[in-house]
């Protein structure tokens, strides 16, 4: 059986705003990465069938997949539901087989009584991404977007 790793979490925000922030370059580079990384955001065209390249750079310890601190990615929109629904192609760069390959992300916004319930399941994990380590990684990323469009304007 294929593994799907699977987050989600409650946002005080509206479905809009969260699928808005997916295809900012600014908003993506702010909450993507995970604790002890920075993103940043190379190129983006927020369109089916566009994409974006970033690079999440280790800030503290870490290994990364592409150079010895960063994990270099390309991205693909695969599908784009407004407010509703993004699924992504994501490709690593690595010469390491256990990192390399693409994934498949599907980000789906449901308004909930408390603003929206984002859920997020990819597949195709790369089997150098261990499940404990991706789930710290989608928690993180969703507790940085959930700060990134709950803060005060």
């Amino acid at each position: 059986m294929a593994r799907i790793d699977r987050a989600s979490r409650i946002i005080g925000a509206s479905a809009q705003a969260l699928y808005r922030a997916h295809l900012d370059p600014a908003a993506l580079a702010a909450w993507r990465a995970p604790d002890g990384m920075r993103g940043e955001v190379h190129r983006l065209d927020p369109t089916q069938g566009g994409g974006y390249r970033m690079v999440l750079v280790y800030e503290g310890d870490g290994q990364g997949k592409t150079t010895d601190k960063a994990d270099v990615f390309e991205g693909t929109f695969v599908e784009l539901v407004d407010d509703r629904r993004i699924v992504e192609r994501v490709t690593f760069e690595s010469d390491d087989p256990d990192f390399a390959g693409a994934m498949t992300i599907a980000t789906t916004f449901t308004p909930v009584a408390a603003g929206t319930r984002v859920d997020v399941a990819i597949s195709d994990v790369p089997p150098g991404i261990t499940p404990q380590d991706h789930q710290a990684g989608m928690d993180s990323s969703l507790a940085n977007l959930a700060a990134f469009v709950e803060r005060p304007a």
